[in-house]
């Protein structure tokens, strides 16, 4: 909803922060939160202005993370100008071009390459202390969005029998296990296609780092391999996973083998997505962000064909395509 006042608010303090008393700003994006970000133009300078309304949002976290990300040589906005109070930063433009239209067969080597160079800093360098902890009431608050919004709200299954409820815990409880058996590590939560941008002649540009928690070590991988808005063979999902598997025993981020990383990737990939299933219909029913239903198809794909591989996580898999059944799940369900 577009706020007169915070309009003017926003222009008043970028024209003072930029010294520039005539300029305006044109929107540059949103996102699935209540920021906002817009694009003032001055001296010739492209930059962007971060809104982040006070008391539905706070900026402070973002200003934290974004300085320990840059101390450890990665690629993140600098900001010019920040004022907690008021929920606005000013900060380095990095440009539009995101890692998801620029991927393709050809690209995708060297960009999810250069991605995983990131991620490997992030995790050997990046320090975790003072985060929230990606812990077992964290997880299970975030899996239980998918039963409230994807199965009560979206399918209308209102009363699940006893056993359907069965196979929703014992598959939250091999998730949960998995997730805590791995090393923990500085998890950006959010590492994907359209948190990364392709800057020239620069490492990656990385956004959207604010809910940074410390978390299991496959969490922000399978984020960026097993992405929500774009998907790749699961052959080549495999060979990427593993080089960085390799990478990482030589850091000496972990000594797990193959198989079982491959099964910590597996299920905290599960984590993820089955949170999403209800995180996308809560923006389409609660925030009005319909648009979401539209990537359903691809993360329920996932849960589907990661969950049948996992004999504690089948059941639930089976309860999902029967609340599915012939339905189109990308479009809305009348309340």
């Amino acid at each position: 909803m577009h706020d007169p006042e915070r309009a003017q608010a926003r222009l008043s303090w970028t024209r003072q922060a930029l010294s520039d008393p005539g300029l305006e700003l044109q929107v540059a994006s949103a996102d699935a939160s209540f920021r906002s970000y817009w694009r003032p133009r001055s001296g010739g300078t492209s930059w962007i202005v971060m809104d982040a309304p006070p008391g539905r949002e706070d900026i402070r976290p973002w200003l934290d993370i974004g300085a320990r990300l840059a101390a450890a040589g990665l690629h993140t906005p600098a900001v010019r100008a920040a004022d907690p109070e008021l929920g606005f930063v000013l900060m380095e433009d990095l440009g539009e071009r995101l890692f998801l239209p620029e991927l393709s067969e050809a690209t995708a080597d060297t960009l999810y390459g250069q991605a995983m160079d990131a991620l490997l800093v992030m995790q050997a360098q990046v320090p975790a202390t003072g985060l929230p902890r990606f812990d077992e009431p964290w997880m299970v608050m975030e899996l239980e969005l998918m039963p409230e919004w994807f199965l009560r709200r979206h399918l209308g299954l209102e009363r699940p029998s006893c056993g359907d409820w069965d196979a929703v815990e014992d598959a939250f409880r091999a998730i949960l296990d998995a997730a805590q058996a791995q090393p923990q590590r500085f998890m950006h939560r959010d590492f994907h296609s359209r948190n990364l941008l392709v800057v020239e002649q620069r490492p990656p540009g990385i956004i959207d780092f604010q809910g940074a928690m410390l978390g299991p070590l496959t969490y922000d991988l399978v984020s960026l391999l097993r992405d929500c808005y774009i998907a790749w063979p699961e052959e080549r999902v495999a060979a990427w996973r593993e080089t960085y598997r390799q990478r990482a025993v030589a850091l000496g981020l972990t000594d797990a083998d193959e198989a079982r990383f491959a099964c910590w990737f597996d299920l905290i990939g599960l984590q993820r997505h089955i949170k999403v299933l209800g995180i996308f219909c809560r923006l389409a029913y609660r925030d009005g962000k319909p648009g979401y239903l539209r990537d359903l198809p691809l993360v329920w794909r996932y849960v589907r064909e990661v969950g049948n591989r996992h004999q504690a996580t089948r059941p639930l898999v089976a309860l999902l395509e029967r609340a599915i059944g012939d339905a189109d799940i990308t479009r809305p369900r009348a309340a």
